[in-house]
């Protein structure tokens, strides 16, 4: 019987991401992707006039759009160790005895709510493609970042990669006026969101700090 070897296949050959410059993803295709983080709003908060509204205005940002836009939702657990090291850690300096005590119990109550409740998170998150070969993709946000039949593996010029960066900007502008008369607000992730974004997306069974774009607030 004939020996039969199985070639082994390093991760990286698997993942669709060739490099993230300037918070701008290439992939092996030669494409890329911009990630654009977004608020949210509670339409349950609102009249019905106002809820017809940002639905009308959001059905007109869509019929505007000239360009493939996807949008992802990320739902995790809420991670709430950070939250729980910060309180021990002023445990460790107070140094009243009352206060301790209360901050021990919080500290349990925080714990018990949490395992007892399922509490998750969501980020909004907007896909925004060039495709300089022009090939329609489709399949949300992993769908669009697989590559095609192509696989370029030259890598783009500063030259290049300006211009293709240029159509990109003029395209996140787009989508920003867009939304904003929803009231959606949103920012372009730069390039330790995104590797921290994929990074989580790859490795779902691992618990981080929860993502954070400072800059959305303060927009």
């Amino acid at each position: 019987m004939a020996d039969t070897k199985v070639k082994a296949q390093a991760t990286q050959d698997f993942v669709p991401l060739k490099e993230v410059r300037d918070g701008v993803v290439i992939l092996k295709d030669g494409s890329l992707r911009v990630l654009l983080m977004a608020s949210s709003i509670n339409l349950a908060l609102k009249s019905q006039d106002e809820q017809q509204a940002v639905m009308g205005q959001f059905q007109n940002f869509l019929n505007s759009l000239e360009f493939t836009t996807q949008f992802f939702v990320e739902s995790r657990e809420l991670d709430i160790r950070p939250y729980i090291a910060l309180l021990q850690e002023r445990l460790q300096v107070e140094l009243d005895d009352l206060m301790k005590i209360q901050i021990r119990e919080y500290v349990a109550f925080i714990k018990d709510f949490t395992e007892r409740a399922n509490i998750m998170t969501k980020n909004f998150f907007i896909v925004v493609p060039y495709d300089p070969a022009l090939v329609n993709r489709s399949g949300g946000i992993l769908g669009s970042l697989l590559p095609g039949s192509s696989s370029a593996k030259t890598s783009l010029s500063d030259e290049v990669f300006e211009q293709y960066r240029t159509q990109l900007e003029q395209r996140m502008s787009v989508i920003e006026q867009g939304l904003v008369r929803t009231g959606v607000r949103v920012v372009k992730l730069g390039t330790e969101e995104v590797i921290e974004l994929f990074y989580k997306l790859f490795n779902p069974g691992e618990l981080e700090k929860p993502l954070q774009v400072g800059e959305l607030a303060q927009r």
